[in-house]
C-alpha cells in the first residue's frame, strides 16, 4: 500500500469527519433529575433491607423486578414480569415459566438458578434456612457462605414475607416451582410483593461484601446503578438490553432534598424535572405557574399511630383505647390534606375483594368516651413520649402537633420527642411509647398488611412493641387456611383485637402522594410511591 501525500490527505479528511459521525450517533435520550425527601433509609438498594416508602419509589420499576409484579399504570393488579406464565399445581405449589432472553445488567441471561439463589440462604434467609425460628438480636450480622455478612433485617423481612416457604425447585433452565410447607392461597400475591425481586447469582458472588452488593446490585430492571452516594443521591443509567425495550431515558438522578421549599424552588428554576412528596397546601402555589402541574392522589398505604404496650402508661389497653377515641381524623384530613385523602375502614383496602370488611370503621371520635376510659384506667396525667421524624411523612410534624393537642384535651399528657432516624425511633427503652408509621397493602389479601407488619413475624412484634396470643394464633390460621369464609371471620376478629380490644395501632387516614413536574413532560403517575420510567409510561 502506497502512503503518498494524496493518501495521507484522504486519510486525514476521513479522520476529520469522525467527530461528526460520533456526534450524530450520540445518545439523544433525555436525562432527568428527581428531587426526593430521601433516597434510602438504610443507605442500601437491596429491597430486603430497604423496606420503606422511599425505597419503593427508587427501586421498583427502575432497578429491581420479580417473577410477578404490579401494574403501576392501572390499579396495581398482579401481572407477569420475569415469569411469562404461572400455574397452580396444588394449594402449596406454584410453577413459573421464565421469560426467555432476559439479560441482567452484567449481560448474563436470567435462568432458574438465579431464581433459586434469590430465594436462597445466601441472599435471603441466612445460614439456618427459611422459617428456622432462630433468634438473633437486631443489629447483629449473620455470616453466610462466601464470607459475606447478612444483616439480620434481611432474614427478618424474608421470614415475615414468606412464612411457609420451603424451597424453589428447578424443573429446567427456564422453569421453577415454588414449594410451600403449608397451604397458602396468597402465594401469587406474595411473589408480586416488594421484597420478592430477582438478582443475579454471579453478580452477588462477585461482590466483595454484602454492602458492595447492596449498593450496586446486578438486576434486570430498565435502569442500572451508575453511582450511589449514601444520604445524597442515586444515579441510574439505561440498561439498553432490557427485555421490555430500550428505556426512554438516558439517565435518572434521584437527589435528596429534605426541605419542601427547596424541592419546589429547584423544580421552578429548572434544576429538577420532578419534585416528590408535595404537601397539599403547596399545590395551588406551584400550579399558579402555567408551566407546572402536580399529579397524584391516594395510594394503598395508611398512616398510623403505633403503641408500645410495654410502656408503663400504655400497659393498660384502656389508655390506648382512649388515644384512639380522642382523634378527630376528619379535622386532620380537612386541615392538612385539603380533603385530598380519606379515612379508611381500618387497616384494610377495598381491593381485598370478598375479604374486605365493609361494615368496619376506625374508632369513633368521642372525647367523652376517651375521658371515661382514662378515669377507669386510673391514668393521672403521667407523661407519655411520642417519637417522630421531621416530616419523613408528608405533613408529619403538623399532624403530630394536632394529635398532641387532641390528646391533651381529653387529659393525655403526650410529649413530642424529635428523632433523627428510624434507629432512634425504634430503639428499645423505657421511654418508647407512641410513634408514627405507615402500612401498605402489598397485594389483595389481609395477610399482606395486618399479618405482615403486626403478626408474629411482623416488625411491630420483632422490635418488641406489641404482642397478643390470640392474634398470633389467628395470624397463622389466616396464612394457612384455604377456607375463604373462615378466613374472613378470622380477619374480622383480628381487626377487633388490634384496633379495639388491645390496640396495636390506630389508623389516621389513607396516605396520598403528590409529585410536581413540568407540564410538558408526558408521564403518568402511578397510584403508589413507585415512579415508573419505563417506555410504556414515558411520553404516553
Amino acid at each position: 500500500m502506497r502512503l503518498d501525500r494524496r493518501s495521507l490527505l484522504a486519510g486525514g479528511a476521513g479522520l476529520l469527519t469522525l467527530p461528526r459521525v460520533a456526534l450524530a450517533q450520540a445518545d439523544q435520550r433525555p436525562s432527568i433529575t428527581v428531587a426526593v425527601q430521601k433516597v434510602s433509609n438504610s443507605n442500601t438498594l437491596e429491597p430486603l433491607r430497604e423496606q420503606s416508602n422511599v425505597g419503593e419509589r427508587v427501586l421498583l420499576t427502575s432497578i429491581w423486578e420479580g417473577l410477578l409484579g404490579r401494574d403501576y399504570g392501572s390499579r396495581l393488579e398482579t401481572v407477569p414480569v420475569l415469569a411469562v406464565e404461572n400455574r397452580r399445581i396444588s394449594d402449596s405449589v406454584v410453577e413459573f415459566k421464565l421469560r426467555p432472553g432476559v439479560k441482567f445488567h452484567n449481560g448474563e441471561e436470567l435462568t432458574a438458578e438465579d431464581v433459586v439463589f434469590s430465594f436462597g440462604n445466601d441472599r435471603m434467609f441466612g445460614p439456618n434456612g427459611p422459617n428456622s425460628g432462630s433468634t438473633i438480636r437486631v443489629g447483629e450480622g449473620m455470616p453466610t457462605r462466601g464470607g459475606k455478612e447478612l444483616p439480620i433485617e434481611v432474614p427478618a423481612v424474608a421470614n415475615r414475607s414468606f412464612p411457609g416457604f420451603q424451597r424453589f425447585e428447578i424443573v429446567d433452565r427456564h422453569t421453577v416451582r415454588w414449594i410451600n410447607r403449608t397451604p397458602d392461597v396468597t402465594l401469587e400475591g406474595r411473589l408480586a410483593r416488594y421484597g420478592s425481586e430477582i438478582g443475579s447469582q454471579r453478580g452477588f458472588e462477585a461482590a466483595p461484601t454484602w454492602l458492595d452488593w447492596s449498593r450496586q446490585p446486578v438486576t434486570t430492571g430498565p435502569y442500572k446503578v451508575a453511582e450511589f452516594r449514601a444520604d445524597h443521591s442515586l444515579t441510574l443509567v439505561a440498561h439498553d438490553e432490557y427485555w421490555g425495550g430500550r428505556p426512554p431515558l438516558r439517565q435518572i438522578r434521584f437527589v435528596e432534598v429534605p426541605e419542601v421549599a427547596s424541592r419546589v424552588n429547584g423544580l421552578l428554576s429548572g434544576e429538577y424535572q420532578f419534585a416528590c412528596d408535595i404537601p397539599p397546601d403547596q399545590i395551588s402555589g406551584i400550579e399558579r405557574n402555567a408551566a407546572f402541574e402536580v399529579v397524584g392522589g391516594t395510594i394503598p398505604n395508611h398512616r398510623l399511630t403505633v403503641f408500645d404496650k410495654n410502656h408503663a402508661q400504655l400497659r393498660n389497653p384502656l389508655v390506648r383505647r382512649a388515644f384512639t377515641h380522642a382523634i378527630d381524623r376528619q379535622a386532620i384530613v380537612d386541615s392538612l390534606w385539603a380533603g385530598r385523602t380519606v379515612i379508611p375502614k381500618g387497616l384494610q383496602w377495598e381491593f381485598y375483594g370478598d375479604m374486605f370488611i365493609a361494615d368496619w370503621s376506625v374508632p369513633a371520635y368521642d372525647p367523652a368516651e376517651a375521658r371515661r376510659l382514662l378515669r377507669e384506667a386510673g391514668y393521672r396525667g403521667e407523661p407519655i413520649p411520642y417519637r417522630l421524624l421531621n416530616n419523613y411523612y408528608t405533613g408529619q410534624v403538623g399532624t403530630a402537633q394536632i394529635l398532641v393537642e387532641m390528646w391533651r384535651q381529653v387529659g393525655l399528657n403526650v410529649q413530642i420527642e424529635m428523632k433523627e432516624n428510624w434507629s432512634q425511633i425504634l430503639e428499645r427503652s423505657p421511654t418508647r411509647a407512641v410513634r408514627d408509621w405507615s402500612n401498605s397493602g402489598l397485594f389483595s389479601d389481609p395477610v399482606s398488611s395486618l399479618v405482615n407488619q403486626h403478626g408474629p413475624n411482623g416488625q411491630q412484634q420483632q422490635v418488641g412493641e406489641w404482642s397478643n396470643d390470640e392474634f398470633n394464633r389467628l395470624s397463622v390460621e389466616l396464612e394457612t387456611s384455604t377456607d375463604r369464609a373462615r378466613r374472613r371471620v378470622v380477619f374480622q376478629r383480628m381487626l377487633v383485637i388490634a384496633e379495639r380490644e388491645d390496640p396495636a395501632y390506630t389508623v389516621l387516614h389513607q396516605n396520598a402522594t403528590f409529585t410536581a413536574k413540568r407540564k410538558d413532560i408526558r408521564w403518568k403517575v402511578a397510584p403508589a410511591f413507585a415512579m415508573d420510567f419505563r417506555a410504556s409510561n414515558w411520553g404516553a
